[in-house]
């Protein structure tokens, strides 16, 4: 675990930007944007941000159904929000339709008889939407409603969380739940200086493990238990903690979206201000999505959609609440690094071969250390000891003056930016000796320094009281741990530096492509292919030379016009896969060939009971790498844009990559490079290079759509594209699209 943050560490503070200011501003997918502030389909290009100052340091606050009966639940969270209040100066108001008094304060029988305005009314009742509905007359600021029985229970209760969201609405406040817990007003350490972690939780247990490192020594600002997001969801939250200047990191535990535009707002906003997101996401697998809806009541969503998009705008995504206590602690205290290269130093050979084959395959970079470096290293560490990364002292070395100077030589080496010593087991004294340096020698430089003490105990005094006393050495239990941290740290501001919003290049106004397109649509039906490809080449993308005919004499006349070879192929909106029925026929060469395809075509169809268009007489493209490029929508995220290897690659492999757009070209070739398939567009066997920039213009275009066409378009599929060989293009060879 990584260490305490004793001492002031400003570094890793940040300048902040403003909250929105008080322009008109309307709603889309719940997320409020001012007028020019929203994409071609309305939805909004900038985060809102509530001000939630009120919220977490309120000046009154009216405890509705407040107790002071030994032995009722009220009682105890009435007793426990009194201690809150207190820490931090609010005057609490109890409301009570028949006490005189509650732990001795004055109650008043509504919150209609409140005599002054509240900044947070908490609802300690089984009905909330009642008192929200009598909170609107009262101009009360937030609202926290821990009831359950809502949309976590299924339809019914979703049903009710919707009056609920609607009366809140109405109302104007904003509401912290239901299905919510007391988080919001736990002790929070004041002792603790340095950035904080800030923590979001749909499961408050679940944010326990996190919370309770602030008796290691890591500070915590805030803990917002969102529940089931009947108003303030984790977007919300991310977009509040981004913009404050005692925020170092964000951590969160989420089970399901309330909407996926937000949540990207919230990451993108939180990545202009260079501010780590680390979240654990549950629904990975079916099990854990259905569990995770009937503890919360929201969409999981599809784990592919949510995993790329949080890889797209910087969100950190781990699996355990481990990883989200180790990965946000250093996010939030570690300086900016100086270079990408870990040097791994050990005690043992056989622990810096170990941890050296895990940091790679990690994808961590180890550089071989300078032979100048190296020649300095042998001036304390023996000759026939291995020097170049991992450096392997030996042991002795760390138990005299020679161990503080093995580290500093390692630390002014230019390439290096993270030292990482792994520790598998305590050795004092020479492990005491060892620790005191790397603390030492992490206070003397900017670059990270990180240990992992291997030790099950965990008593070891050079362990908790030298490691865990330091605020500048990241300290770890375990390899895997400290690697991703590592890895996510240098990520990070691999990602923020320079970083520029998708959301700032994303399209206001409709190209002159999308009214073409627009007019191709046919509300509720597939288009035939024919028509799929006048859609694709209203925007630009290539398809064959082709024509439509209805009749054997019209074909031949079309192929002519194309060019043999050629491809017929039957046209239809019912015709999702022609190959199977024999509807394609490939490599004609003669006018008796076409003539004998075309009534081949058409008698399959008959017989098939097929409506056709016509049969589409097709160029014949020449070779290259098969992909498929398409539009598909999400339930949280809206139209998504997937590539991949295609033709029947696409249905064995599965090898595709997806984004949300709007994403640039940088965000269109990683997707490629994520790809296994990937060196087949280098070309393999002999095989030329294929046209990796025409194939990622086709991505842009088809992201381009998907935008536009948002409200029209529910799915595309261009399988196959062929892409040519280097500076011959790519060709869209079939397409399907169907309307919404």
């Amino acid at each position: 675990m990584l260490g305490s943050t004793h001492g002031t560490f400003t570094t890793g503070l940040r300048a902040r930007v403003d909250a929105c200011g008080e322009s008109p501003r309307t709603t889309v997918h719940g997320v409020t944007a001012a007028p020019g502030d929203q994409d071609v389909s309305g939805r909004p290009l900038h985060a809102a941000v509530p001000d939630l100052d009120r919220f977490f340091r309120p000046e009154s606050v009216a405890v509705v159904g407040a107790s002071d009966t030994e032995g009722r639940p009220n009682t105890g969270i009435t007793r426990q929000l009194l201690a809150w209040a207190e820490r931090v100066g609010a005057r609490l108001v109890p409301v009570h339709p028949t006490r005189t008094s509650v732990f001795g304060i004055d109650c008043v029988p509504s919150v209609g008889a409140l005599s002054e305005p509240v900044d947070l009314a908490v609802l300690l009742v089984a009905d909330p939407l009642p008192v929200i509905e009598e909170l609107a007359e009262t101009k009360v600021k937030f609202a926290v409603a821990f009831a359950s029985g809502f949309a976590e229970t299924g339809e019914a209760g979703a049903a009710a969380q919707e009056r609920l969201a609607t009366a809140v609405r109405r109302s104007g406040l904003r509401l912290l739940g239901p299905n919510t817990n007391l988080n919001a007003f736990e002790r929070f350490r004041e002792d603790l200086e340095g950035p904080a972690v800030a923590l979001i939780t749909q499961s408050g247990h679940q944010g326990r493990p996190v919370f309770t490192l602030q008796e290691l020594g890591v500070r915590l600002s805030h803990w917002a238990p969102t529940g089931n997001e009947a108003d303030l969801e984790t977007a919300d939250f991310i977009s509040y903690f981004a913009g404050r200047p005692e925020v170092g990191a964000i951590a969160c535990y989420v089970e399901g979206l309330k909407d996926g535009r937000s949540f990207l707002l919230a990451a993108d906003r939180a990545a202009r201000h260079g501010v780590p997101v680390v979240a654990v996401k549950v629904g990975r697998t079916e099990t854990g999505a259905r569990t995770a809806a009937s503890h919360t009541g929201k969409l999981t969503g599809a784990d592919q959609v949510v995993d790329a998009a949080m890889r797209q705008f910087g969100v950190i995504r781990v699996d355990g609440l481990d990883q989200l206590q180790d990965t946000a602690t250093l996010l939030a205290r570690a300086r900016r690094p100086q270079a990408d290269g870990v040097v791994v130093y050990s005690i043992s050979g056989g622990t810096g071969a170990h941890f050296a084959d895990l940091a790679t395959e990690a994808g961590l970079r180890l550089p071989t250390l300078p032979q100048a470096k190296q020649d300095e290293l042998h001036t304390w560490i023996p000759e026939y000891l291995s020097v170049a990364n991992p450096v392997d002292n030996g042991g002795h070395p760390v138990g005299d003056w020679r161990g503080r100077k093995i580290i500093d030589a390692i630390l002014a080496d230019p390439s290096v930016g993270v030292l990482i010593c792994p520790i598998t087991g305590p050795f004092p004294p020479m492990s005491d000796k060892l620790a005191q340096d790397l603390v030492d020698a992490a206070e003397a430089t900017d670059k990270l320094v990180c240990v992992v003490w291997g030790s099950p105990v965990g008593t070891e005094d050079a362990y908790r009281t030298t490691l865990l006393g330091s605020s500048r050495v990241a300290t770890f239990r375990t390899f895997a741990n400290c690697i991703g941290a590592v890895k996510a740290y240098l990520d990070h501001h691999r990602f923020t530096t320079g970083y520029r919003s998708p959301f700032d290049e994303a399209p206001r106004t409709p190209s002159p492509s999308f009214r073409k397109a627009q007019a191709l649509m046919r509300p509720g039906r597939r288009l035939s292919e024919h028509a799929a490809k006048q859609l694709l080449r209203a925007y630009g993308i290539r398809v064959p030379r082709e024509q439509l005919v209805t009749s054997a004499a019209a074909a031949v006349r079309a192929a002519g016009l194309v060019g043999y070879p050629v491809v017929m192929k039957a046209s239809g909106a019912q015709l999702a896969h022609k190959t199977e029925l024999g509807l394609v026929k490939v490599g004609l060469t003669s006018a008796s060939q076409v003539r004998d395809a075309y009534r081949e075509l058409t008698d399959i169809a008959r017989f098939e009971s097929i409506d056709l268009d016509g049969v589409l007489v097709c160029q014949m493209v020449g070779r290259g790498v098969e992909m498929v490029v398409g539009v598909t929508r999400d339930d949280l995220f809206g139209p998504t844009v997937t590539v991949g290897l295609g033709g029947v690659l696409v249905e064995v492999l599965g090898d595709t990559a997806v984004r949300v757009p709007p994403f640039g070209e940088r965000e269109a070739r990683s997707m490629l490079a994520e790809l296994r398939g990937r060196a087949l567009l280098d070309g393999v066997r002999g095989a030329p290079p294929a046209d990796v920039d025409a194939l990622v213009e086709v991505v842009l275009r088809v992201q381009r759509m998907a935008l536009e066409l948002d409200g029209d378009l529910a799915e595309l599929d261009i399988n196959p594209l062929m892409v040519l060989p280097r500076g011959q293009g790519a060709v869209a060879l079939d397409a399907l699209a169907v309307c919404r």
